[in-house]
């Protein structure tokens, strides 16, 4: 069945009962909500601006959405993009415009002028709905953008003259909708690609990857109608949006947290009773580092509810977790591994009941398929590197108006990941590292996150990337770039003392003490560094070649 028939589902079932908060500890003033049914709710002990509406108003507000576009001359196939900051108008308007039919674009907050106009063209966007942060980017590029597109703002403020008002467009508008017939097989959403490597590709999902989305979570996890779910990374990623799907499927709340410091993170917990939590890898060595200094203490909350803490969308350090699970004994744990190409997170996953196994992304999530084969398209051996497959009712349509792309990575219905990875004897999968990333130096084929995981376990290296720069002799050579933790010292001699475990053509040849540069689904930009670091012109070098 088609998403949207959930929500109208828990609207029947628990229209009274609070679905989304948001949660913005930023923001302690007052500002001009204009959508009525937002409840506004003073701080108690904490300072932050809080609102939450129910499952009867987030289907309401879907459903004038919906009218408003279907006024605005929106039907089934059309595509209507989505430029706002994490909130409570985010997922109405979203399944607002998966209600006409039409396909839901959600946009890169991050993008600037150029990448949001070649997105809107790449995906064939007949309408972009933004907010406030979006004024000005988008003004810049409104003149060429709305010659073949309508422009709606859903702000708080003023509506810029060069667009419409979402708020008087859906004013008049009836919270009843009765759309087009939707089923499995309708196209329901266009995700954008990380970006890591260049301009971003157009992923095409249809509702039945958005629903297997839904159950893979919650088979996963056991989500019942009594867990809340803390969201904080951005709804336009397939991550954040696709766990939240498991809590979505059984009526679950869900609290929308607008900001990343470990303090805010468990006062959410504690204030709202938050039962699962999905974090990035750096917030979550954040909140530890905080507990090693002393500047946050377990006791000054109320986390006894809290019952899974589970982490994707990057390699997670072994060492990571068992100091995760030295703070937080009874917690369980699960890693998540997904690309957006396959609806985001579950194709691989750990499992709640596999935490000596800690370090593997896992086995083939709910529904999935996995292989691991040779450049030849033939499976390796166990034990032996190839690249990632999988397969199951998540994989994307195809990369939108790119053959040559989905040509690529789509073979018999098997998406190519692009991570190598290895199989154990016992069936767990360990992901070494990104194809492009591998370094080859000497001829050895030498695997960044194996490094990366080492060095990780430093006591006082807080982040870390590892990736290879040119060398005449050797071709390429191992760099570091070492973040270290607050208030800690460490120097190169350290460090290479630390390396003599390590085999030595696996030893970083070169250390550099840096800020360790992460996109906002907390992904390493290694092109960045290479760009600062020199490897560009390795690539450029290999390029004429």
């Amino acid at each position: 069945m088609p998403i949207t028939e959930i929500l109208e589902q828990n609207a029947k079932l628990y229209g009274r009962d609070v679905c989304l908060v948001e949660i913005n500890p930023a923001q302690t003033e007052k500002r001009r909500v204009t959508w009525k049914e937002y409840e506004l709710i003073e701080p108690t002990r904490t300072s932050y601006y809080r609102r939450e509406i129910t499952w009867s108003v987030f289907n309401e507000k879907s459903n004038r959405c919906a009218n408003m576009l279907e006024n605005a001359g929106i039907r089934k196939g059309q595509k209507v993009g989505i430029l706002l900051m994490n909130g409570l108008e985010w997922l109405p308007i979203y399944f607002g415009i998966l209600k006409t039919g039409a396909l839901a674009v959600p946009l890169n907050f991050r993008y600037t002028s150029d990448e949001i106009e070649y997105c809107l063209d790449l995906a064939e966007v007949d309408v972009l709905i933004f907010g406030d942060e979006f004024i000005g980017r988008v003004e810049e590029i409104a003149e060429s953008i709305s010659r073949n597109r309508l422009l709606i703002y859903a702000g708080t403020g003023a509506c810029p003259t060069f667009a419409d008002d979402y708020t008087q467009l859906t004013a008049n508008c009836s919270s009843q909708y009765t759309g087009p017939e939707l089923t499995d097989d309708d196209f329901a959403a266009i995700y954008f690609s990380s970006g890591t490597t260049g301009f971003p590709k157009a992923i095409l999902h249809k509702h039945m990857s958005l629903m297997h989305a839904c159950r893979c979570e919650q088979a996963h996890h056991g989500q019942t109608k009594d867990d809340v779910f803390l969201c904080i990374p951005p709804l336009y990623h397939t991550g954040a949006k696709m766990h939240w799907f498991g809590s979505f499927l059984v009526g679950g709340k869900a609290v929308l947290l607008k900001g990343t410091a470990p303090e805010d993170i468990l006062n959410a917990v504690s204030d709202e009773g938050c039962t699962i939590v999905w974090l990035l890898v750096p917030w979550a060595q954040d909140i530890l580092n905080a507990l090693d200094r002393g500047d946050l203490k377990l006791s000054d909350y109320k986390l006894s509810q809290w019952r899974l803490m589970h982490i994707g969308a990057q390699p997670v350090p072994q060492s990571l977790i068992k100091r995760w699970l030295q703070y937080f004994p009874d917690h369980l744990y699960d890693t998540n591994y997904g690309l957006s190409e396959s609806i985001g997170p579950g194709c691989v996953h750990l499992g709640v009941d596999n935490i000596d196994k800690v370090g593997a992304i896992g086995v083939a999530g709910y529904g999935w398929e996995v292989k691991i084969i040779r450049e030849d398209g033939s499976p390796v051996v166990q034990g032996q590197v190839g690249e990632l497959c999988v397969k199951g009712p998540g994989v994307m349509t195809c990369y939108y108006n790119d053959p040559k792309a989905t040509e690529a990575v789509l073979k018999d219905g098997w998406l190519l990941t692009g991570d190598m990875a290895m199989q154990d004897e016992d069936g767990f999968i360990f992901l070494v590292d990104r194809k492009k990333d591998v370094i080859i130096s000497g001829g050895e084929n030498i695997y960044p996150v194996q490094i990366e995981n080492f060095l990780a376990a430093h006591e006082d290296v807080n982040d870390v990337a590892v990736i290879g720069l040119p060398d005449k002799r050797l071709g390429e050579i191992t760099a570091a770039i070492i973040s270290i933790k607050k208030g800690h010292t460490c120097t190169e001699e350290d460090i290479n003392r630390f390396c003599n475990d390590l085999p030595r053509y696996k030893r970083p040849r070169k250390i550099i003490f840096a800020e360790v540069p992460r996109n906002a689904t907390g992904k390493i930009e290694k092109p960045k560094l290479r760009h600062i670091y020199g490897g560009d012109a390795l690539v450029a070098a290999q390029n004429k070649s």
